[in-house]
């Protein structure tokens, strides 16, 4: 396997409900960074939007998984940590965020462009000014209706938000990772094992591939 330009970086991975329970999307995609060489912390805490990173917010439930250690179900204990204090203790290279799906508002006839343009600047601007680089992972596509009420139009409209509005964060579009309906889910909007692999290999191989000034701030000079 070539050389990853992860190799050597520490990542401070961050993420929703589709981080904060057991065979999701966490374990693969920790133990994917890892197999590059990588120094990994995820942190998972459910339904937390990208502002709820500023601040320490209780949440329903959450996880956790450090470097080589076991992954972690925090439960009803799970909380944000504002990422000032992740970023101060971690000294992460990149950050990568999988904050999308709790900022679709898909049972909501209008999506909120104000607020959510004002949790994500806000939060893409406090990583940068650590000097670290960030990756936001878009939303990957799920299946009509369920309990979340997910939907295309609102998966695409969110996605190419996110993909405008993330910079200086390095976007990465999930939705083109597979095709509408084919990564099975459980609800509409989590996946079943199958499909948390697929989309952790395809979130790790992307973020692999990234160009070193876009994963450290020390680019290629370790």
């Amino acid at each position: 396997m070539p050389s990853s330009v992860l190799a050597g970086m520490t990542l401070l991975v961050l993420g929703e409900s589709h981080m904060s329970l057991a065979d999701h999307l966490m374990e693969p995609l920790h133990a994917n960074l890892t197999q590059q060489g990588a120094i990994v912390h995820s942190i998972g805490a459910c339904g937390a939007s990208a502002g709820d990173w500023l601040i320490s917010k209780k949440v329903d439930c959450g996880a956790e998984q450090k470097a080589d250690g076991k992954f972690v179900l925090k439960g009803r204990d799970a909380t944000t940590t504002p990422i000032k204090d992740l970023i101060a203790a971690d000294k992460p290279d990149l950050v990568v965020l999988v904050i999308a799906d709790t900022m679709g508002s898909y049972d909501k006839p209008v999506f909120p462009k104000a607020w959510a343009w004002q949790n994500i600047t806000a939060l893409a601007k406090e990583i940068t000014a650590s000097g670290a680089k960030c990756a936001w992972v878009g939303p990957a596509w799920g299946k009509e209706g369920g309990m979340y009420k997910k939907n295309e139009a609102r998966t695409k409209l969110l996605s190419a938000f996110l993909a405008t509005n993330v910079a200086p964060c390095t976007y990465i579009d999930s939705l083109t990772f597979s095709s509408p309906g084919q990564w099975v889910t459980t609800d509409g909007q989590h996946f079943t094992v199958a499909g948390y692999k697929s989309w952790a290999n395809a979130i790790a191989g992307a973020l692999g591939n990234l160009p070193a000034d876009a994963v450290s701030a020390k680019g290629v000079h370790q």
